[in-house]
């Protein structure tokens, strides 16, 4: 048997055994509905399911990179108290200060439930874990709420890859802070326009917008100077189509964003095009394709050409425009981001760092 026909009946063999793990791990949800917490076993199966579809994943998209493995995970999606876990310990993941700490003899990061289950050296079972509620720890018969506002949680079901997709959205969601989309709280105190409006696509598809609808009426500079206080061309298209999401041509920044567009305006054979500046380099296709899809979506008149010049960056701007491809592929190319610019954490796909 060749090394190909081998590789192919291993995948069907791991397929097979994800849909049987599915199919029991749905009996076991349904037989503890009633409980808060979930019971080991249901965990164990949950996290060899995760497992499983990760490897898949990896193997249909085979450029990615390796990663050290460190055994965290943070709680606190959308508006909530940032927290991480880490070898027993519970952190306030933004001040630093512990907020409970066990000594532990056995421990499960289950990422696509949004959980962590401990055993301690005294034999306790420790549950934290994240809904759409909220976040809770629960010890025994105690169950206490750490952190409460309501977001929603797709299951994508139906999806073949819905437990890494469902990863995925976390990755977007812990890293909404101050009502701010960043691509790292860690990191970054400030949105980059760029990220936000594919963060800002999958919210609006998942039915998450809300979290940073103030943070979009707020807006009032067309750039966001976050590379040593340039003014990026991209940006005027990426703030147009920001606005459109929670409002309309009255916002105040629209028409800072097309007094702004004249700086940029070129001539070109076939009528105006935008170039200018782009994490430092000149993306006239990029940029002029933004501004069209900005006007577009607010329904303003729209008078550039995209120039016919080759543009490294223009096939970053496809995700966004595709809604009947919605929310699986922009959910994937956000999140792909916003993991490769975190520390320490896996990441599925290679992105470009001129993304």
């Amino acid at each position: 048997m060749s090394g190909k026909v081998k590789s192919i009946n291993k995948d069907r063999r791991m397929q097979k055994e994800l849909r049987l793990l599915s199919a029991f791990i749905v009996l076991l949800s349904m037989q503890y509905k009633s409980t808060a917490q979930m019971p080991v076993t249901v965990l164990q199966k949950k996290l060899q399911e995760y497992n499983i579809n990760l490897e898949l994943l990896r193997k249909e998209h085979p450029n990615h990179r390796k990663m050290p493995t460190i055994d965290f995970y943070l709680f606190g999606m959308g508006d909530r108290k940032k927290m991480v876990y880490k070898n027993g310990n519970l952190v306030d993941a933004v001040s630093g200060d512990t907020l409970y700490q066990w000594n532990i003899n056995n421990e499960f990061i289950v990422p696509s439930e949004y959980y962590v289950y401990l055993k301690t050296t005294d034999g306790k079972e420790v549950h934290i874990f994240e809904n759409e509620k909220g976040v809770y720890l629960e010890q025994g018969r105690s169950l206490k709420e750490l952190s409460e506002s309501f977001i929603h949680l797709p299951d994508f079901k139906g999806h073949f890859f819905a437990p890494v997709l469902k990863v995925l959205h976390h990755e977007i969601l812990i890293n909404i802070i101050d009502g701010k989309p960043v691509p790292n709280f860690f990191v970054y105190k400030n949105p980059w326009y760029r990220d936000a409006t594919l963060m800002a696509k999958v919210l609006q598809q998942t039915g998450n917008l809300h979290l940073i609808k103030d943070w979009i009426m707020s807006i009032r500079d067309p750039f966001d100077r976050n590379n040593h206080g340039m003014s990026e061309a991209d940006n005027l298209g990426e703030v147009l189509f920001l606005v459109s999401l929670v409002s309309d041509v009255s916002h105040p920044v629209v028409k800072t964003v097309l007094d702004s567009t004249r700086q940029f305006i070129k001539q070109g054979a076939d009528g105006n095009y935008l170039e200018g500046k782009t994490d430092y380099a000149l993306h006239p296709v990029f940029q002029t394709k933004w501004i069209k899809y900005g006007l577009k979506s607010l329904h303003l008149p729209d008078s550039f050409y995209i120039p016919k010049a080759y543009d490294s960056y223009s096939s970053f701007f496809g995700g966004i425009t595709k809604p009947s491809m919605l929310p699986v592929p922009v959910l994937i190319k956000a999140a792909a981001r916003i993991i490769l610019t975190s520390f320490g954490r896996k990441t599925i796909f290679s992105v470009s760092k001129k993304e």
